[in-house]
């Protein structure tokens, strides 16, 4: 806003008439600010439609990958196994007794009060043999037990302790396996690695009071048992892997006898992911539609004219919008999707049949999972094309607003400055106007004053 200069003089409104001024003109900057918010209005309807087609590419994608639609089921006839599948699996059943649960090796100290010394008065030495023979030698800080639960969690030796009170102001040391099964056996000993391996070292379970708690034991399970085919499998965890392809079961109790696995191809999740793609592919085609359609507004005389969508004549969209179509309604391996519950409509979007896909999938799995996986990477291609960020057909029309989004910003800063300048120059021209009037009141008054004076002369005085 300017500074209020009305007239004192002239008793004009010096600052409507200037601010009329400017309004006229702003006009050229006007238009400007109204192209500029219409091209961000485009941008962000844009981002939100790339948004939607990189959903889609990536979700076509991932269903295109080899495999991906290779998914099954595993049951189980027992509650304490459990079994899990991957898309390397194939459908079929076999039978699996479990004879042995994994075990953490656990060992308990005799109760005492302090780490004991060596000779020469220090903290004994603490050395740990893992299963694979590898000795770790330990020194603790002091022969206080609490730097020696230290000094051996730091080791990181295949071991972690803990201090458990045992009465009597003693103490046991708890060592804990850090891996399960067999892997994970140890033996402790108080000593050098040095006095270990001449056999001079303590072994700390051979105190009385000492004891293996947990003894480190693999999991154990029987396939074709009571056969002579009989096979025992064993497991660090109480998870076996690959008991099928791409099957693994793991236990969590012994059973008393065979337990079926069975491996089925999951009907349900494969027409899921056919139907996410349908619905996918709908959801851009569904937000062109939006953006595309003309509606009725009125004008400023009343009348009912019609107003074009953001897309509407958008020549890159609309061929986007025929891609993706295409995509996903041509042929599929010589045969039309249609045959798979796949159908488009009129109004040119897609309709999915889930009963259809499912009957398609039981009678040819192989067919209906090829041409699932055909179409997504047909999809995914025509997604990419549009929505890659740097060749991506809506990327390049995202850019080509940003960019004049900055021009016109730059434009509009332009304009800020001239119409400062302008209106300056108009508020001094004011000034000077109301300047010279009040110049030329005053002289009219001098004068005015002069003229009044004469006529009040005698005449011949």
């Amino acid at each position: 806003m300017g500074t209020a200069i009305d007239g004192i003089v002239s008793g004009l409104k010096t600052t409507d008439i200037i601010n009329s001024m400017m309004a006229v003109e702003a006009l050229p900057q006007t238009q400007l600010k109204t192209k500029l918010a219409s091209n961000q209005t485009i941008i962000s309807t844009l981002q939100s439609f790339n948004t939607k087609l990189t959903a889609l590419k990536d979700l076509a994608s991932g269903n295109a990958k080899t495999g991906a639609l290779n998914l099954f089921t595993a049951t189980s006839s027992s509650p304490s196994v459990t079994a899990k599948t991957t898309t390397t699996a194939l459908a079929g059943s076999i039978d699996v007794t479990i004879t042995q649960l994994a075990q953490t090796q656990v060992n308990v100290t005799a109760a005492v009060t302090s780490w004991p010394a060596d000779g020469v008065g220090a903290p004994a030495r603490f050395t740990l043999v893992d299963s694979t023979g590898k000795q770790t030698e330990i020194t603790p800080a002091s022969t206080s037990l609490d730097d020696v639960v230290t000094a051996i969690n730091a080791a990181a030796a295949g071991a972690q302790a803990v201090k458990v009170p045992a009465g009597n102001g003693t103490y046991r040391l708890q060592l804990t396996a850090t891996t399960t099964g067999t892997a994970g056996a140890f033996t402790a000993y108080q000593g050098t690695a040095a006095q270990v391996t001449a056999g001079t070292a303590v072994d700390l379970m051979a105190h009385p009071n000492a004891a293996v708690v947990k003894s480190a034991q693999d999991a154990k399970a029987t396939l074709y048992a009571g056969t002579p085919a009989a096979q025992v499998l064993t497991s660090g965890t109480n998870t076996f892997a690959d008991i099928l392809p791409g099957v693994s079961v793991t236990a969590s109790a012994v059973t008393a006898g065979p337990v079926t696995i069975t491996v089925a191809s999951d009907v349900p999740g494969i027409t899921k992911k056919a139907e996410d793609l349908v619905k996918s592919v709908n959801d851009v085609l569904g937000f062109i539609a939006i953006y595309t359609a003309v509606s009725q507004t009125t004008d400023a005389k009343g009348a009912t004219v019609p107003k074009a969508g953001i897309f509407t004549g958008n020549s890159t969209v609309r061929a986007v919008n025929d891609q993706v179509l295409a995509a996903l309604s041509r042929p599929i391996n010589g045969k039309s999707p249609a045959e798979y519950g796949i159908n488009i409509t009129k109004d040119g979007d897609f309709t999915f049949d889930a009963g259809k896909f499912s009957a398609a999938l039981a009678a040819d799995p192989a067919a209906a999972q090829a041409a699932v996986q055909g179409l997504a990477a047909r999809v995914a291609d025509a997604a990419k094309a549009a929505a890659d960020p740097y060749n991506g057909s809506i990327s390049g029309l995202i850019k080509g607003r940003e960019s004049e989004v900055r021009d016109l910003g730059n434009r509009i800063a332009d304009w800020d400055q001239r119409l400062i300048t302008r209106r300056a120059t108009l508020q001094a021209v004011y000034t000077n106007m109301e300047v010279l009037l009040g110049g030329l009141q005053s002289q009219s008054a001098w004068l005015s004053g002069q003229i009044s004076g004469l006529s009040t002369q005698t005449p011949g005085a």
